[in-house]
């Protein structure tokens, strides 16, 4: 932020537009200038920084580095873009170099129609794009003309982005920074010097599934005909109220299909585990839910509604597996479940899973990270990955749980706190 506010002085001072009546508040950020405007500069270092935003308008608000932020808090802030000013516009840009992590990758799936390759109705930079948010999710629009849902007024808002290099910015490509950014290593010297989206995130050393292989499974689910066999096993991640989803995946042979509901949607027990029962209609397989917090109480109704085998699991209690080399156990059932589906997403497995192509998805599974404590493989909570990346990686986890479930021995209990299989 210090820069940032080092290349407001000199702007003000150069353009000769500073007033004697201007003034900067070093404790408070604060440009207070002699024509009423006000201009603040802030940071968010901890996603729960977002609450100090909370009832404080702006009618601009301006990003930097956007990819360096969460987008649970580029949302929130986002909230307070107002004005009380009947004809001040209010907006707001971001500007940024593509992401550098997996925490970073929400921007390539809110400027979808622009940054993702596999974008059914793609985007030409600058075009501008309505969206409007139903049901709490970012659903496009043909154009900003008010629409009724639900007996609620919606008002679209629109979208675009503009993509530049090196070469765009006539103040570095003169100064010698080109052979800077050449000599950065792969995949950062795409990324500055091209300004790449499409350039793979490096993976973390401690990530517990590679990128790669949830890509190559992605690829697989669009070129792999759907599968014409009985419905395997289905895996369930129950949310209520709040940001979170419900998330129902569905396992066919080795491909999967994912229905998901908001928070908003799924507000008890009963509605969750009614969400599930449409889901599967007529179709017939045992149910796995994650019975930690709203997911028993799915549980208790899924097994009233549903003639079906329900099993509950509790990713928090213990582990008797080990991975394949034998040589290591897991923390918790939840490190089973996640090291697992890496060996089965293996391309040496011979499993060929694939997998929806679903930018949440792949982020989802990316996200985990691991770490070995007494010999046992642990995987981080879910707390964990949440206050890392925003939110809950509800899909990745209904995917889990849905390849655990399918790959039990049949007639086999599992001896761990409330996890029981017939």
């Amino acid at each position: 932020m210090r820069s940032i506010i080092e290349r407001s002085r000199e702007i003000y001072n150069s353009s000769g537009v500073t007033h004697a009546k201007d003034s900067y508040n070093e404790s408070l950020h604060i440009w207070r200038l002699a024509n009423g405007r006000m201009v603040e500069f802030a940071a968010m270092q901890y996603e729960k920084d977002k609450q100090n935003f909370q009832g404080r308008p702006h009618d601009l608000y301006a990003w930097d580095e956007v990819t360096e932020f969460l987008e649970s808090q580029f949302r929130f802030v986002n909230g307070w873009n107002r004005t009380t000013r009947q004809q001040q516009r209010c907006r707001v840009v971001a500007t940024g170099n593509p992401p550098t992590s997996p925490e970073g990758e929400w921007v390539i799936r809110y400027w979808s129609p622009w940054l993702d390759s596999q974008h059914s109705n793609k985007a030409e930079p600058g075009e501008l794009r309505w969206f409007a948010t139903i049901e709490g999710k970012d659903k496009e629009v043909e154009n900003s003309e008010p629409f009724e849902f639900h007996g609620e007024l919606i008002t679209p808002r629109s979208r675009t982005f503009i993509p530049a290099r090196l070469s765009d910015n006539p103040y570095l490509t003169d100064t010698g920074y080109r052979s800077v950014l050449q000599a950065l290593p792969e995949p950062l010297r795409s990324q500055l010097l091209y300004g790449d989206f499409a350039v793979s995130v490096k993976d973390d050393i401690w990530q517990a599934i590679p990128t790669a292989w949830i890509i190559e499974a992605q690829n697989r689910w669009l070129a792999k005909p759907k599968s014409e066999l009985a419905l395997r096993a289905v895996g369930v991640d129950p949310s209520r109220g709040g940001d979170d989803e419900t998330a129902i995946a569905k396992l066919y042979g080795t491909t999967f299909e994912i229905v998901t509901h908001a928070g908003i949607d799924t507000p008890d027990g009963i509605i969750g585990a009614r969400h599930v029962a449409e889901a599967l209609g007529d179709e017939y397989a045992p149910i796995f839910v994650d019975v930690i917090g709203i997911g028993s109480s799915v549980y208790d109704h899924l097994k009233v509604l549903r003639d079906t085998p329900v099993t509950a699991v509790n990713v928090g209690s213990g582990s008797k597996a080990t991975d394949k080399s034998r040589r290591y156990g897991f923390a918790n059932l939840r490190s089973e479940l996640v090291w697992k589906f890496r060996e089965a997403l293996d391309p040496a497995s011979g499993e060929n899973i694939a997998l929806p192509p679903d930018s949440q998805l792949r982020n989802d599974l990316r996200a985990a990270r691991f770490s070995i404590v007494g010999g046992k493989i642990k995987i981080e909570s879910k707390d964990e990955i949440k206050s890392r990346i925003g939110r809950s990686p509800d899909k990745g986890d209904a995917v889990l749980l849905a390849w655990h479930g399918a790959n039990q021995a049949p007639g086999t209990v599992r001896v761990s706190e409330n996890v029981f299989y017939d």
